[in-house]
């Protein structure tokens, strides 16, 4: 068996279970904000959220993580200095740190903190399909 293509496919399930998680829930936060003031409606999205982010997106980052470096060790740690690499492994960085803001978001509206609004989330959630675009792109064309 070709460990390399195992790998990759382990990879990738991890990294759509990831994105599917990075896409979800702000939408999910959307109608929790424009439901403030439903104490059952709202305790019910504290639920869908806590359950999408512990029980699914984080999983899915740790595996997207493990596969990804084992793929690197795969294919030799010297494609490390190739600009593809390192402007994919920015942008992985970047949607981990965005992976962590929503988990922030998650703990201020486990608390009844939330602050932003509906369009606020909306406006976010873009966030990921835009990395998500750029690194397929780079890994594909691998143009720098």
């Amino acid at each position: 068996m070709n460990t390399y293509l195992l790998f990759k496919s382990l990879h990738l399930i991890a990294v759509i279970s990831w994105m599917a998680g990075l896409l979800y829930l702000p939408r999910i936060f959307v109608y929790h904000s424009e439901n403030n003031d439903k104490p059952l409606v709202t305790e019910i999205f504290k639920v869908m959220e806590k359950k999408l982010f512990f029980y699914i997106m984080s999983p899915a980052m740790v595996l997207s993580w493990i596969f990804g470096l084992i793929l690197i060790h795969e294919i030799g740690f010297q494609q490390l200095g190739q600009k593809w690499m390192i402007l994919k492994l920015i942008f992985v960085i970047s949607l981990t740190l965005y992976h962590f803001y929503l988990g922030r978001v998650l703990g201020q509206f486990k608390l009844d903190k939330n602050k932003r609004s509906s369009k606020y989330y909306r406006f976010i959630n873009e966030i990921p399909t835009l990395l998500l675009i750029l690194i397929i792109f780079i890994v594909i064309f691998k143009p720098i």
